[in-house]
């Protein structure tokens, strides 16, 4: 009997192995790469300048299109290319936080893209504002 449940959990395990399908990026389309996945503002003064850019290429072989650019809070906000960014070409997703806030801070912005293997990237975006002296 225990050779019979060895053996039908044995087949089992081996159809369900079989039938997972491994993963293939396709490599024909669309593909960005980032700089750096973290926006770092550092220990800044209130009221400082809150823009910063981060510096994106397409690396793939059709062009890229980032649909939207969503923040984790209404103190950052983001501007992004609206246009295809072709094949080896670059863009810059420019961001805002209201440096009236004091304190550290860590929040993200999801970019959206037709990016063939990651079409949601989070980036984080961090860094801590000083009250005046």
């Amino acid at each position: 009997m225990k050779k019979v449940i060895f053996f039908l959990c044995f087949t089992v395990c081996l159809l369900n192995a079989s039938a997972q399908q491994p993963v293939v990026s396709n490599s024909n389309g669309a593909k960005i790469k980032f700089e750096s996945e973290v926006i770092e503002y550092g220990v800044i003064q209130q009221d400082a300048n809150g823009d910063r850019e981060v510096k994106f290429t397409n690396v793939g072989k059709e062009p890229i299109m980032l649909t939207n650019v969503n923040s984790s809070c209404g103190c950052l906000t983001a501007n992004w290319p609206k246009e295809p960014i072709a094949p080896g070409k670059s863009g810059v997703i420019k961001a805002h936080y209201d440096t009236k806030r004091v304190g550290k801070f860590e929040k993200t912005l999801t970019v959206m893209s037709n990016d063939v293997d990651r079409p949601s990237i989070v980036l984080k975006v961090k860094g801590e504002v000083l009250a005046p002296k």
